[in-house]
């Protein structure tokens, strides 16, 4: 890492979360006592070199700027720039970095706001796996189940899983270099890593946890509160 070189988290709030079945948007739902996204600011807050960080919302949102004044997140700002699909909202999210002072070779951090159990010391090995790479990379965890193809609701196959992986975030590339993949991949791809391995590169996998969920369908609210009061309970208080 050199002297000059500087990390940005960026989280894409912009989605409306309907998966989720609740009556508002996933990242403001409660749990464990707090919003949901409160918990995994305080997570990537928890790793020190990441001093600044964005969170993108769509154009009419009116709750984050509130949230942060009432769980304050030192040096995150809040960018109402969400787009349509979650690689719109990332682009215009780098944009809006690159645009208040960071550099193009500078590494940015997407994270999404609804993996609120990623555990700092995840995130701390992934920074230190990726900061010496040429291209970056993601957290993501090798594929445990047995893997099948269907066609009409049947099994038309089993597919090989023993180089299969299952992708998570943070995912850790140069802004330019993100920059100029999302740019040429457009707003399809779903996540960070694809628009990489669209021009060419090979990010590098460093395994994370399968507890670092992402909070999707309404089953997975008590999943992820049992595991933060279990991790609480385990820490003396602190998740």
């Amino acid at each position: 890492m050199t002297a000059s070189e500087q990390f940005f988290a960026l989280l894409p709030c912009a989605g409306a979360g309907q998966r989720a079945g609740t009556s508002q948007p996933k990242q403001y739902e409660p749990l464990a006592g707090m919003p949901l996204v409160v918990h995994t600011l305080r997570a990537l807050g928890s790793v020190p070199v990441i001093r600044a960080g964005v969170l993108v919302v769509a154009p009419d949102d009116t709750r984050m700027v509130p949230l942060l004044a009432q769980y304050p997140q030192p040096g995150y700002a809040v960018a109402p720039v969400g787009g349509a699909t979650r690689a719109a909202s990332v682009l215009a999210g780098l944009q809006t970095l690159l645009a208040s002072g960071a550099q193009r070779e500078d590494w940015v951090l997407v994270h999404d706001a609804a993996r609120c159990l990623v555990h700092p010391q995840d995130v701390t090995r992934l920074i230190d796996a990726c900061r010496g790479d040429p291209v970056g990379g993601l957290l993501a965890v090798p594929l445990a189940d047995t893997l099948k193809m269907a066609r009409h609701g049947r099994v038309q196959g089993t597919l090989d899983r023993s180089d299969k992986w299952l992708a998570q975030t943070p995912q850790m590339f140069r802004c330019g270099l993100l920059l100029d993949a999302l740019l040429q991949a457009g707003h399809q791809v779903t996540d960070e890593a694809s628009a990489i391995e669209h021009l060419g590169h090979s990010p590098l996998l460093v395994r994370g946890s399968a507890h670092n969920l992402k909070v999707t369908y309404p089953e997975d609210f008590a999943l992820a509160e049992a595991l933060l009061h279990a991790r609480s309970a385990r820490t003396g208080g602190m998740a």
